[in-house]
């Protein structure tokens, strides 16, 4: 009998709860469930000591030097390497590395790339970002919006989609129509998650629904500023920043939640928007990067263009006016929704993590 495979799991755990963090979390929970041994080289460790957080110009080195030797360390105790991966400064300074020290020390890596900047980053990535990919023995993408960009630039890849996880994010008794709707926007505070949209979108719900209410999940550096323009838009009081959220805590705002607004300018595959569907909130979202490719206009969610508050408010007024456009989004939302638990993509990554150790063992020496 085979000895079941060893991976090395090269990625962030939260906090902060970001859709990286908690897919890498939730997936390393998952295959230890089912017995697979799973080493951790966690790419989000605290500085040591804690003062070396504020000295830009040196903190990098003190975080890279440990994580190259974890790398190193951890290479003789698995048969494959996942290495989690986004755009920028995360692939030059976390993957990358990780990448090369597997291929050096002999072992199959399958890069899990994730991230909604990926076509201007490889648009202008110096030659050796490609060389290091090609490297690789697989790249995993989690939908066909990346695949595509991927492929323009010569690029193969494999899709396995993101987890949900049904136990946690179940479906919700459906609330009765009021006149105190609650909207919800779970995404971190950073301009390309564009939270000033939806709060001047909620400007327009609030004018029909006074009751209305708006809460904010996430945290960031954009916080002060969200705060300053609630306060001169005249809604700070209906308006709720609740900070950080952990992924376990998220179901009880999805249970208080008549709708879920997406306001993002850049995407790939949004946790939280699956994570909508899964408890059976309909959604509101922008139709930008890959969101078309898991939620369908007027099907399983409304979509709006980017950086377009109008266009977001009607979209919200006709989802709480319209009984039977919501209770026809949220459950063609919950059958589209299957397709990503844990017995739908357990044996995509199970085939994946096969085939890619059978491929060293197939190169030439």
């Amino acid at each position: 009998m085979a000895m079941p495979l060893r991976i090395g799991m090269v990625g962030p755990l939260p906090p902060p709860s970001g859709g990286m963090a908690n897919q890498c979390r939730q997936l390393i929970g998952l295959l230890k469930a089912d017995g697979l041994a799973v080493e951790l080289v966690q790419t989000n460790l605290p500085y040591r000591p804690n003062f070396i957080s504020g000295l830009r110009g040196v903190r990098a080195a003190f975080r890279l030097v440990p994580y190259l030797a974890a790398i190193w360390s951890t290479s003789r105790k698995v048969d494959v390497f996942h290495v989690f991966a986004n755009s920028g400064w995360a692939w030059h300074l976390l993957a990358a590395p990780a990448i090369w020290v597997a291929r050096l020390r002999g072992k199959p890596v399958v890069i899990n790339y994730r991230g909604g900047n990926a076509d201007p980053f490889l648009t202008s990535a110096p030659r050796w970002v490609r060389w290091t990919m090609v490297s690789a023995t697989s790249i995993v993408v989690p939908s066909r919006y990346l695949q595509d960009v991927f492929a323009r630039h010569g690029l193969a890849t494999e899709i396995i989609p993101n987890i949900i996880d049904f136990q946690l994010f179940r479906v919700r008794q459906q609330r009765q129509a009021d006149n105190a709707p609650c909207l919800l926007v779970a995404r971190n505070l950073e301009r390309i998650y564009d939270i000033p949209t939806a709060i001047e979108a909620f400007v327009g719900v609030l004018s029909a629904y006074p009751r209305a209410r708006l809460i904010v999940a996430g945290s960031g550096p954009e916080r002060q500023r969200l705060a300053a323009l609630a306060a001169r838009l005249g809604v700070s009081e209906a308006v709720e920043f609740v900070g950080r959220v952990d992924n376990v805590d998220m179901p009880k705002l999805y249970e208080t939640a008549d709708v879920a607004i997406n306001p993002s300018t850049v995407d790939n595959m949004p946790n939280s928007l699956l994570e909508a569907f899964a408890c059976g909130v309909p959604v509101v979202s922008t139709n930008v990067g890959g969101v078309p490719f898991i939620a369908h206009d007027r099907v399983t969610a409304l979509l709006v263009p980017p950086r377009d508050p109008e266009a977001m408010a009607a979209a919200l007024m006709e989802v709480l006016r319209d009984r039977s456009l919501y209770l026809r989004l949220r459950e063609n939302a919950l059958t589209e929704v299957q397709q990503y638990g844990w017995g739908q993509v357990r044996e995509q990554w199970m085939d994946c993590y096969r085939r890619s150790a059978a491929k060293l063992h197939e190169e030439p020496s």
